[in-house]
C-alpha cells in the first residue's frame, strides 16, 4: 500500500456527493444512496441518517457494509464496520444545508444521528476521463493490443 494509492481513493472519495451504502437486511443486500460528508480520514466515514430507520436497526444487527463512491476520475468500493455514532458535536459539525433538505428534525434533534463506518479496505479502479476511455476502448477493438482504462488496486485502511 502506497501513500499515493491512499490519496488516490480519497480523491474520489471526496469528490463524490452521492455514495452507495450496502448493508445487510432480512438476510439480502440492500443499497441506499447516502450523502458524503466532509472526509478527514478515508478509514473513517459518517453519514447523517435519522436513528429510527431500518438500515440503523439492520446495521446493528449486521454491521458488515460496503460503500460505493464514483466520479469521473474513477470508482471505489470501501469494505468495512458500521455503527451509530450518537456523537452530537460532530453530527453538528458534519451537518449542512443538505442534511436538512432530508431530515425531519435538526442536528439537536434526538432522532438525529450518524451511522459512522471503520473502513476495512478499499478497492479503486481510476479512470483516464471519459473521452480518453472511448479512444483506448476503440483502440481494444482494432488492435490486438490491451486498452488502458486506468489503474486500479486496493488498500488497507
Amino acid at each position: 500500500m502506497s501513500e499515493t494509492e491512499i490519496e488516490t481513493v480519497a480523491k474520489i472519495m471526496r469528490e463524490t456527493r452521492i455514495a452507495v451504502l450496502t448493508h445487510v437486511e432480512d438476510g439480502r443486500l440492500v443499497s441506499v444512496p447516502m450523502g458524503a460528508q466532509d472526509l478527514d480520514d478515508p478509514g473513517t466515514i459518517h453519514f447523517i441518517t435519522e436513528a429510527e430507520t431500518d438500515k440503523v436497526r439492520a446495521i446493528a444487527a449486521h454491521p458488515e457494509v460496503n460503500i460505493a463512491y464514483a466520479t469521473d476520475d474513477g470508482w471505489v468500493s470501501v469494505s468495512g464496520t458500521a455503527r451509530r455514532n450518537d456523537d452530537r458535536e460532530l453530527l453538528g459539525r458534519l451537518w449542512d444545508a443538505s442534511a436538512g433538505a432530508f431530515m425531519e428534525g435538526g442536528p439537536d434533534d434526538p432522532n438525529s444521528t450518524l451511522i459512522t463506518v471503520t473502513a476495512d479496505t478499499a478497492r479503486y479502479w481510476t479512470s483516464p476521463g471519459t473521452v480518453a476511455t472511448v479512444v483506448q476502448m476503440a483502440k481494444g477493438l482494432v488492435s490486438d493490443g490491451r486498452p488502458d482504462l486506468g489503474d486500479t488496486g486496493t488498500v488497507s485502511l
